[in-house]
């Protein structure tokens, strides 16, 4: 499945975006959608997953609260919504698809391209 990740952009420190993920050339019914971020010279960390019923949510420590991940299976798509937002939240952020939900980065083999989400102080 392709997945293409987008809703980033500049904001301020308690601003609020909705991040999208696409999903092409397959449905994404039988994926875990995931989010994983990167900030400027750090290891791309995980940061929410959304099990494939939806039943079930995961989310990093830091962003518990304040981040809500979702999905739509008819539309093919997957969203962070993200608010009251920290410039440490500052980073590249990726959707990612596995079958089941895991946290390393290094189980994913494919990475669409990310969306910068940007957040001044």
């Amino acid at each position: 499945v392709q997945l293409q990740a987008s809703g980033g952009g500049l904001v301020q420190a308690g601003d609020s975006l909705r991040l999208s993920c696409a999903a092409s050339g397959r449905t994404i019914t039988n994926y875990a959608m995931h989010w994983f971020r990167q900030a400027p010279g750090k290891e791309r960390e995980f940061v929410a997953a959304i099990t494939r019923s939806g039943g079930r949510t995961y989310y990093i420590d830091s962003v518990k609260g304040r981040f809500t991940i979702s999905r739509e299976n008819a539309k093919s798509a997957a969203y962070l919504q993200m608010s009251s937002l920290k410039p440490e939240d500052t980073a590249v952020y990726y959707c990612a698809a596995r079958s089941g939900v895991d946290s390393d980065s290094r189980e994913f083999g494919y990475w669409g391209q990310g969306t910068l989400v940007t957040v001044s102080s």
